[in-house]
């Protein structure tokens, strides 16, 4: 069919996968259309009542871009689904879109970036961390004196730190790139906001931390390559155990996380997404505790 829209999915080999869509000029049309009509209803134009100027006029008051990036979000959550559904497809994020062409009269090319979440076996976990946990144990005379007691007994932090690390080492993952850089740019953004209340420039924090913009980027990259690992791991552990939770923990949780928020203020689907979350983050501090408690 001349007005359907089609894909085209490349597999990269950092994880990656690339969905480029062609969307016929017939359907951009009618996507630019409604935008219009949309944006008409509240444009002003001298000589009109509001909402009542031509259409033709209401389209030279709008920005190209803006007209372009609404028109394209009338047609790609539904092209995306289709080709999730046609590929099969169980991508872990929202995809990143990027305008290839949009050429008058001539099909848009559109690139959207995302990726399934990595597929790993864990190995032998159990074994991994008892083993690590026991050579920690052993009392070294001035070594590591602050992480035990007199007994030899490991701090839980200590304990915590060990586990990690051994299931880091023991599991081969793949992260994709696309959620590394998501991540990286998430603790950048968090930073930028930390220094901004602060009242200090990123230059200046760079200096004062001895380093370049590209040396904390990857610094960046590399905490967020291994929290998403460890997050991925631990969740993966929890469903080995069948580790649950009860609902009475995740809604304390919940409570103790936003006292601020009052019940009535909240809407049911942030709400219900709210307990999810919370829910995979005690699922995954249950799996930890499982593992530091091997020993």
């Amino acid at each position: 069919m001349a007005d359907k829209i089609t894909s085209v999915i490349a597999k990269e080999d950092n994880g990656n996968i690339q969905i480029t869509f062609a969307i016929p000029s017939d359907v951009i049309k009618s996507a630019e259309d409604e935008t219009i009509k949309e944006f008409a209803k509240d444009t002003e134009i001298a000589g009109f009542r509001k909402g009542m100027a031509p259409l033709d006029k209401v389209k030279d008051k709008i920005p190209q871009s803006t007209l372009i990036e609404h028109s394209l979000s009338h047609v790609l959550p539904k092209a995306l689904a289709e080709a999730v559904t046609e590929n099969k497809l169980q991508i872990a994020i929202y995809p990143k879109f990027e305008l290839i062409s949009a050429k008058e009269g001539e099909a848009w090319q559109i690139r959207g970036t995302t990726c399934e979440l990595p597929k790993f076996e864990l190995g032998d976990y159990k074994k991994a961390v008892t083993g690590e946990l026991a050579a920690a144990s052993i009392i070294v005379p001035g070594k590591d004196s602050a992480d035990k007691s007199a007994s030899g007994q490991i701090s839980r932090d200590k304990k915590e730190q060990i586990a990690i690390k051994a299931i880091l080492e023991n599991t081969k993952i793949e992260i994709p790139q696309i959620l590394i850089e998501e991540e990286a740019d998430s603790r950048l953004s968090n930073l930028l906001g930390r220094l901004e209340k602060l009242g200090l420039a990123l230059e200046n924090y760079l200096a004062s931390m001895g380093k370049k913009a590209e040396d904390l980027r990857a610094d960046y990259a590399k905490q967020a390559k291994e929290a998403i690992a460890l997050d991925l791991i631990l969740t993966k552990i929890a469903e080995s155990e069948g580790l649950k939770i009860d609902q009475k923990e995740v809604d304390a949780a919940l409570n103790m996380s936003q006292v601020d928020i009052k019940e009535k203020d909240q809407n049911p689907s942030e709400t219900d997404n709210r307990k999810r979350l919370m829910e995979s983050i005690l699922r995954r501090r249950a799996a930890l505790d499982f593992l530091i408690n091997l020993s």
